[in-house]
């Protein structure tokens, strides 16, 4: 169940510019010269609302994926992995973690159009229809000039995990285009199924209008069809509970989720470290971004849910951590400059999983933590009743805290002295 794995990553001479060379080394822990152990002393320590999962890990079908980040003197990197029940094949519902690879897909596919001739941006303003005419979306309040443009949608989703503008990030790339780019990259134990919209068509898009300044259309995408035929998922665990409600009925049986979405941990973190470290990854690996793409997305995913304008959260009904579980998840008001979380969260059907890069911008301490829990006791699902704020966020905060001083953190004891969330 607790494994410790060390990644080097070298940098290619000149001959091969921009590439790197991952190689996956497994070593004991006498020969590991990092903080050792680290995620084991964690989950063993006396902290209540750690130990209010751990004492029943199985059933809350914990799993970990913690990588400490050193760096050398020549620029390559060490990544050392510890691990907690990690299990490719066991399966969690991954709710809105799932709108971080259509988020950084939606700037790839943006990126090839204009490379095709179509003169549009990530700022272009468009109109989302039908295809017998409708208008699905064409404005926008929270854009300071009313404007539907994919920046603006991807802002929304790590601010507040909009799932608006998931979804029509989702019909702008299609289903096809999502899976087939992601398996192309490595990432072969992610599908993603379908919108956040109830009674959604996910085979067949809108149609997308994009135009100039003076309304003259610069490109019309068609309604797509999905063609690639999506299997069911054959994992552990892809039944759950003892009984769901469906149409306000109670279903005395397991809920199915083998047609709903799935990103496993190490996925989840995969994509991650492509928007942080694309240089640890080989050209096909990566995803096809430009040098702006990766400063919005860090940017971005790194902010607070107060800091920003256009859109603006700042409402008394958000709060800073909103969209923060590791660390912060249980306090409100405590979040300073001086620790960025580039992360996505998710939480649905009683599953909280939350896949971060902290750094510490004053020691220079970075490491990525993903984490998925399930927090569900009465074994009944969407009756929305789960133990989201008693249990599943006080414990990603915890294991946070917890990491960061395992790290020697002075900023963060074990205990939360702000406000409960």
């Amino acid at each position: 169940m607790y494994k410790v794995v060390k990644q080097k990553v070298n940098k290619v001479k000149k001959g091969l510019p921009y590439l790197l060379m991952l190689n996956m080394i497994l070593l004991s822990f006498s020969n590991c010269q990092s903080n050792k152990g680290v995620l084991q002393r964690v989950i063993k320590s006396n902290d209540p609302a750690i130990q209010a999962i751990m004492k029943e890990a199985p059933k809350h079908e914990v799993q970990i994926l913690l990588t400490q980040i050193q760096r050398d003197t020549t620029g390559g990197l060490l990544f050392e992995e510890e691990q907690y029940q990690l299990d490719e094949q066991q399966y969690f519902y991954p709710a809105s973690t799932a709108k971080l690879p259509v988020a950084i897909l939606a700037l790839q596919k943006i990126k090839e159009l204009r490379s095709s001739g179509i003169p549009i941006t990530a700022t272009t303003p468009f109109v989302i229809g039908t295809k017998e005419g409708k208008v699905v979306v064409a404005t926008d309040s929270t854009h300071q000039e009313g404007k539907v443009t994919i920046n603006h949608l991807i802002k929304k989703i790590f601010l507040v995990s909009d799932n608006d503008a998931y979804n029509y990030l989702f019909d702008f790339l299609g289903r096809d285009y999502i899976n087939s780019e992601l398996t192309k990259r490595g990432l072969s134990n992610t599908k993603i199924y379908h919108k956040f919209l109830f009674g959604a068509d996910n085979n067949t898009t809108w149609e997308y209008t994009f135009f100039d300044e003076n309304k003259d259309t610069l490109y019309h995408q068609p309604k797509l069809h999905a063609q690639i035929a999506l299997k069911p998922h054959e994992l552990k665990g892809i039944k759950k509970g003892e009984a769901y409600f469906s149409d306000g009925a109670l279903i005395n049986a397991p809920m199915d989720f083998s047609e709903k979405n799935r990103i496993s941990i190490r996925d989840l973190q995969e994509i991650l470290k492509r928007v942080l470290f694309p240089e640890a990854f080989s050209l096909g690996e990566r995803f096809d971004l430009t040098t702006e793409d990766y400063s919005f997305l860090r940017h971005w995913m790194s902010r607070s849910t107060l800091e920003s304008s256009w859109p603006d959260y700042n409402d008394g009904v958000h709060w800073d951590s909103y969209g923060k579980f590791l660390v912060y998840g249980d306090q409100k008001g405590a979040m300073t400059p001086n620790i960025r979380i580039y992360n996505k969260v998710g939480y649905a059907y009683g599953t909280l999983t939350d896949v971060a890069y902290i750094k510490d911008e004053t020691t220079g301490l970075e490491f990525f933590l993903t984490a998925t829990l399930l927090v569900n006791e009465n074994s009944i699902f969407n009756d929305d009743k789960y133990e989201f704020e008693s249990l599943g966020i006080p414990y990603l905060a915890a294991l946070g805290r917890g990491v960061m001083k395992e790290l020697n953190q002075p900023y963060f004891s074990n205990k939360p002295n702000a406000t409960n969330r």
